[in-house]
């Protein structure tokens, strides 16, 4: 609940909240989008029904908007506690050290999975308001039924989510090494832009393949017309091995750390 009232969770609340109407003003102002050099773009059909402005939603996020709640509510953990010297009271009680990190990690990963559900839910309502409730329209050609549509979007949101299990755990791992908070969140931040910035090297071909950022878009793969998996089970694989291996170092730092504020 102290989390649920800081000021930072209802200012994230309330710029995912309001993202779906700016984008709907900005169509409103700029006009009907359209295919450039003849390619169909997702952006394209933005504004065909609701679920295709959810889908325009979320592939405009994904990549970086997505990406700072996570890191904030995952890196601002333990490092907060830190750097209000309440860290110390808290293991005095006594609570052992894994239990208030389970505890912590746990409410962090219940408020990113909420802001990446906000998101596209907000949009959906907004899209179904501003452009009618219909098929998703499909880049490649052809459509699917809305009743089909929503679980599709539902498996996207779902991997989107499981995608940036790597951030959260980076920026838990960093908030149990550092007492300050700014600094693990944009530690998190900065290095999944690093992980980006690599995966637009093509000269590490098939390097590329174990950078989490490489499948940050696999969630496409749930919009075709035949369901393929197999790109966000490579990109689910890759997230969870290095989450689950950052989510140990915290648990291991944070274990024989010198609790000194």
């Amino acid at each position: 609940m102290r989390q649920l009232r800081r000021r930072r969770t209802l200012v994230i609340g309330a710029i995912l909240a309001v993202l779906p109407f700016v984008l709907v003003a900005a169509f409103a102002i700029g006009g009907e989008p359209g295919g450039r050099n003849n390619r169909i773009t997702l952006m394209d059909t933005a504004t065909a029904s609701g679920a295709n402005f959810t889908a325009t939603v979320l592939f405009v996020s994904a990549g970086f908007l997505l990406v700072v709640p996570v890191a904030l509510f995952c890196g601002d953990t333990v490092a907060s506690e830190a750097s209000w010297s309440s860290l110390r009271y808290l293991l005095a009680a006594p609570v052992p050290r894994t239990r208030l990190l389970l505890s912590k990690l746990t409410v962090a990963l219940l408020f990113s999975a909420a802001a990446m559900l906000l998101l596209p839910l907000v949009a959906l309502g907004v899209g179904t308001a501003a452009y009618g409730w219909g098929p998703l329209q499909l880049p490649t050609g052809g459509a699917l039924a809305a009743g089909d549509a929503l679980p599709r979007l539902a498996l996207a949101v779902a991997y989107i989510f499981v995608s940036q299990l790597v951030t959260a755990a980076l920026a838990f791992w960093l908030s149990t090494v550092t007492d300050a908070p700014l600094g693990a969140v944009g530690g998190a931040v900065g290095l999944t832009i690093v992980g980006n910035v690599l995966d637009q090297v093509t000269a590490l071909e098939q390097w590329r393949d174990f950078l989490p950022a490489h499948w940050q878009f696999a969630w496409a793969d749930a919009l075709q017309p035949q369901l393929d998996g197999t790109g966000m089970l490579q990109g689910a694989s890759v997230s969870v091995a290095y989450a689950l291996v950052l989510f140990a170092l915290a648990f291991r730092t944070f274990g024989k750390k010198d609790i000194v504020s």
